[in-house]
């Protein structure tokens, strides 16, 4: 989904010379684009990400949700979508009641945000060490038969990485144990904000599956998830400490899935 811009494209292919053991031939190679996002609320600009031009409507969703700025889709009333050669503005208009805290959250944070960041900016360290919420009394048992195949499924439903194999997904895995919606991005905390948003409009509860990322599971990956309510996140890369004992802290289920099979942490 490219949201239908002119200037900014998720995916440009390029001719390249290739050399390989003193062989030159020219091919087409692939490269995912990064483009300026600015997030603005009701004429205010809270933060600018670096993030696929695409899914730009579920983005403006999600990353409202996991910046605490709304609690469920509709606390925001609409979005707009304005491109230009520097850059895309989401012009989102929230309720009138979202609009106070969100003018009180903006006086307390500084945000500087890149497809590559961790944690895009907070008022003091202390904010990071508050105790989670608690999802679940009981945490979420993963089938390891089911996992084996829900990581197969997923991979396949990634239709830009298959392209340049340089971007993240985020899957969600519904009840009856399917790949339901996949959302791809340069950075893995858009990602995971463009599933988390387009979940949102869709209505489903996030306690009824779980959540499927490619990268490393960060300290923010593992918020994310917890906010969302999901009561499991599976990366397809190692997590952080921090991240595990977030995970512990919120009862959400944190596991690895690599070759070597499943590690549940």
């Amino acid at each position: 989904m490219t949201d239908d811009l002119k200037y900014w494209l998720p995916d440009h292919r390029l001719k390249v010379e290739l050399v390989n053991e003193g062989q030159h031939r020219i091919v087409e190679w692939h490269v995912a684009e990064e483009a300026p996002i600015a997030l603005v609320y009701n004429g205010s600009t809270y933060a600018v990400m670096l993030a696929s031009p695409m899914d730009l409507l579920d983005f403006a969703y999600g990353f409202s949700f996991s910046e605490g700025i709304i609690d469920r889709a509709d606390d925001i009333r609409s979005v707009e979508i304005h491109e230009r050669k520097q850059g895309i503005d989401l012009m989102i208009t929230l309720t009138a009641e979202r609009l106070e805290r969100f003018s009180v959250r903006k006086q307390r944070r500084v945000i500087v945000g890149s497809s590559s960041c961790g944690l895009c900016g907070i008022s003091s360290a202390e904010e990071l060490f508050q105790p989670p919420k608690k999802i679940t009394e009981n945490p979420f048992k993963l089938d390891y038969q089911q996992v084996i195949a829900v990581v197969a499924e997923f991979q396949q439903s990634q239709p830009l990485k298959k392209l340049n194999r340089s971007v993240h997904g985020a899957g969600w895995v519904n009840a009856a144990a399917e790949v339901a919606l996949v959302r791809e991005d340069v950075g893995r905390h858009c990602a995971l904000d463009k599933l988390i948003g387009a979940l949102m409009q869709s209505g489903p509860d996030f306690s009824e599956g779980y959540c499927l990322v490619s990268s490393r599971a960060s300290f923010e990956m593992v918020s994310k998830a917890i906010r969302a309510g999901m009561p499991a996140l599976v990366c397809l890369s190692a997590p952080t400490a921090f991240a595990r004992r977030t995970a512990r802290a919120a009862n959400l289920t944190l596991a690895n899935w690599s070759a070597g099979g499943l590690v549940v942490l």
